[in-house]
């Protein structure tokens, strides 16, 4: 009965023309009949415990049966995650502006919510004159993505910043970042983040459940949603361990960069080890959420966090390594 919900949840939030995409690929090349894929995403949803579109993310039309029961869906990943970050203790993951306060010893660059700014308009003058020139203004609540925007400070008025944000909805900004070289060569078009996976054990020991680098494409976000790669890092070395993925099942992985040329596969995350030092420690930071997905950029200064998310992407955790990962849960 709860996956039939589910399916219903799934139903209501489908991306018609994402699915639409998608089912014409599988007809066109895995001979899939039109007709008979409705009946196999309902079939795998409900037994496999996965969303609409994860059926084709996830590559179901072409796996057994031992294989699909290894990947870990929405309906299995939201039940997971209830659990080990229960809805009273996410706030300060939810919301950006409690993040930065709570977690701001982690953060190598500057941040303010609106309330700070107000009261204090040197810092309003003191993120205008940033070195970089930009800044990123952000909702409390935005996710993949969403509810970000980034300005070019020389258009800004110091007068009528603070109304502009609040106007235009924003409750913190934060100084623009400006990723260490190495990765800037990679791909300079947005910050590309380091995404770690910790669980803390039932005796506050951190795992690590994997680790990866989102790379843009030509976009200033990294995100996979907003059709960019990913690609998975070694946990001991940092170094980009094969070909970078798409979430889009009609594009075909990279092991060099679709525009700057560079080589993905064996690239090497600068500063790795000062990284996993770091965001182990934020993950014992406070130890009420248990599973978290940590964004982290790398500067030349160091690493920082950007984001603690409790509802981690089981498609950026997953994908990159072309197989489920549910064992690992259990």
């Amino acid at each position: 009965m709860k996956r039939i919900l589910y399916l219903g949840y799934y139903l209501k939030q489908l991306d018609k023309n994402l699915y639409a995409k998608f089912s014409s690929f599988i007809q066109e090349r895995k001979g899939i009949s039109a007709f008979s894929i409705p009946f196999r995403i309902v079939y795998n949803s409900l037994k496999y415990n996965i969303s609409i579109l994860e059926y084709f993310q996830f590559r179901f039309f072409e796996k057994s049966d031992a294989e699909k029961l290894e990947w870990a869906g929405t309906g299995h990943m939201y039940e997971y995650q209830l659990r080990m970050n229960p809805k009273g203790n996410r706030d300060i993951l939810d919301d950006k502006t409690k993040f930065y306060k709570s977690y701001h010893p982690f953060f190598v660059h500057k941040a303010a919510d609106l309330a700070e700014l107000k009261a204090n308009p040197e810092l309003v003058k003191l993120l205008l004159n940033s070195s970089s020139g930009k800044l990123v203004l952000k909702t409390a609540d935005g996710k993949c993505g969403k509810g970000v925007k980034i300005i070019d400070t020389k258009n800004v008025s110091a007068d009528t910043f603070l109304s502009d944000m609040e106007k235009d909805g924003f409750d913190l900004v934060e100084e623009f970042i400006i990723q260490h070289p190495d990765i800037n060569k990679l791909s300079p078009s947005a910050v590309n983040t380091v995404r770690i996976f910790t669980q803390l054990t039932p005796d506050n020991k951190v795992e690590i459940l994997g680790c990866r680098l989102r790379i843009s494409v030509n976009s200033p976000i990294d995100n996979l949603a907003a059709g960019n790669l990913a690609v998975e890092l070694d946990e001991q070395t940092g170094k980009a361990t094969g070909a970078a993925i798409y979430s889009d099942i009609t594009k075909e992985p990279k092991e060099i960069h679709p525009v700057t040329g560079v080589q993905i596969s064996g690239f090497q995350v600068p500063m790795w080890n000062e990284t996993i030092d770091m965001v182990k420690k934020a993950a014992l930071f406070n130890t009420a959420n248990r599973s978290i997905g940590w964004d982290i950029v790398i500067t030349e200064k160091g690493p920082g966090l950007i984001e603690g998310n409790h509802d981690w992407c089981k498609l950026l955790w997953q994908l990159p390594v072309n197989r489920g990962l549910k064992k690992l849960l259990r």
